[in-house]
């Protein structure tokens, strides 16, 4: 029991909540163990993004899977995310969480919120052209922006498939690569306990137990809000799909539990494109979708955005009115968008709303910054588990997926480590994971 990676991350967990509960300035102190193992996952992210990408682009049977993937990609996004912003603006509305706090603008510290307040300016100043399009290549990679290194994994993939017969040696050294990139992944995995107890220990420590029973009505609603859109929202087009979202859940546990203990669903961007391979998305759906995602179809962002706002509203009187609240979701169809699933961003995102809405005070931002590392667990649980879901979705939509197949792999024995083992062992990328529709001839 102990040998599973789950068992050792909830344990990871525990000793993480029990030492920042007792010892909160020990639990503090331990921040650098999470810190540690995100940064160990995100050296890694952009090679491994290049390699799925540009691979799986090279080896589609058709340029015009690429162009239809996308845009089937980006509506069902922009269809998803925004009944995450009303589902946040209704139950917002319903529960009223800021009520009873009249709270006066005016004597908050604008201070704690200045960092993001100039964040926000530097992102709005910036066009889509501008934030897509890398200055260089190596400065895309440098930095992790995902969005730039998958616009240029996809030139580099349309390249590699015009050269046709000509890319195959380079092709086979990516693959090989990428199988390299992913023992280093799994090589880093076994260090998740430590990382959990880090950052779980941190937060604890950090904001304890007196935040949360202060803003205590606003963490239920935002987890209830949550809870209910995966389990009526994800799972009925999970089920749509043809996957359950129960046993989905089941084989991604260990990432949720990762992603739980680190608040970043970067920590398992590598790990989850490869499970989600093995359950039969295609290689190239795989890599078009989860890393577009992790800025366009972040579910719980889109829900945090709307009840903190709202919570905001409410708690310095603040009367919206039914139109000033249309306004206002219709801000947050922008500045939800192009976050890269990291903690903190979505107060970004929030200041930019506030700040472009210019009807609720930003300074109001300072009564959740206490309890955002909080809420932000379950936001970027909910976060991958819509994109797990968006990627089964789409692969299901361009016919690639078969169900039937998938079921058999969730109801397998749920032994995970037989699971573990099998993937430290290298795959053939196009015969075991791309279905024939998707597959180019194989270099010899």
């Amino acid at each position: 029991m102990l040998r599973h990676l789950y068992a050792q991350v909830l344990i990871g967990l525990a000793a993480g909540i029990f030492v920042g509960y007792f010892w909160p300035h020990f639990g503090v102190e331990m921040k650098p163990l999470g810190d540690t193992f995100i940064r160990l996952i995100k050296m890694l992210i952009t090679l491994v993004i290049f390699c799925t990408v540009s691979l799986g682009i090279a080896r589609m049977e058709s340029l015009k899977h690429v162009g239809r993937v996308g845009v089937k990609t980006l509506v069902y996004f922009e269809a998803v995310t925004t009944l995450a912003l009303v589902i946040g603006l209704v139950v917002a509305n319903v529960l009223r969480p800021g009520d009873g706090l009249n709270i006066d603008p005016a004597t908050l510290d604008t201070q704690a919120v200045s960092h993001y307040v100039s964040e926000a300016h530097v992102a709005a100043s910036q066009s889509f052209l501008e934030e897509i399009v890398p200055n260089s290549v190596v400065g895309a990679f440098a930095h992790g922006n995902l969005l730039q290194v998958l616009l240029f994994s996809v030139l580099f993939g349309v390249a590699l498939s015009i050269m046709s017969r000509r890319s195959r040696f380079l092709s086979r050294v990516i693959e090989q690569s990428g199988e390299a990139l992913m023992r280093i992944v799994e090589m880093i995995m076994r260090l998740a306990p430590l990382g959990a107890f880090g950052a779980m220990a941190f937060t604890v420590g950090k904001y304890g137990i007196g935040t949360l029973q202060q803003l205590g009505l606003l963490i239920v609603c935002f987890y209830l809000t949550s809870i209910l859109f995966i389990v009526l929202v994800l799972g009925t087009i999970s089920r749509w799909a043809g996957v359950g979202l129960w046993p989905l859940l089941r084989y991604l546990r260990e990432e949720l539990l990762i992603v739980l203990g680190t608040s970043t669903t970067e920590s398992v961007l590598p790990r989850l494109m490869d499970k989600l391979e093995r359950l039969g998305c295609p290689k190239p759906v795989v890599g078009l979708v989860l890393p577009t995602g992790y800025s366009f179809n972040l579910d719980g962002a889109a829900i945090y955005l709307t009840m903190t706002s709202l919570f905001i509203a409410q708690a310095t009187n603040t009367h919206l009115s039914l139109l000033q609240q249309l306004g206002l979701l219709a801000v947050l169809l922008l500045t939800s968008k192009g976050g890269a699933g990291v903690a903190g961003a979505a107060l970004v995102a929030l200041t930019a709303t506030l700040s472009t809405h210019n009807i609720i005070p930003v300074a109001g931002i300072t009564l959740i910054i206490g309890i955002d590392r909080v809420l932000n667990e379950v936001r970027a649980i909910v976060n991958m588990i819509g994109n797990a879901v968006a990627t089964i979705v789409v692969a299901r939509w361009e016919g690639a997926f078969d169900a039937e197949a998938a079921r058999k792999v969730l109801a397998a024995p749920r032994d995970r480590r037989a699971v573990n083992d099998a993937m430290s062992e290298p795959v053939d990328s196009v015969d075991a994971r791309t279905p024939p529709a998707y597959a180019q001839e194989r270099p010899n």
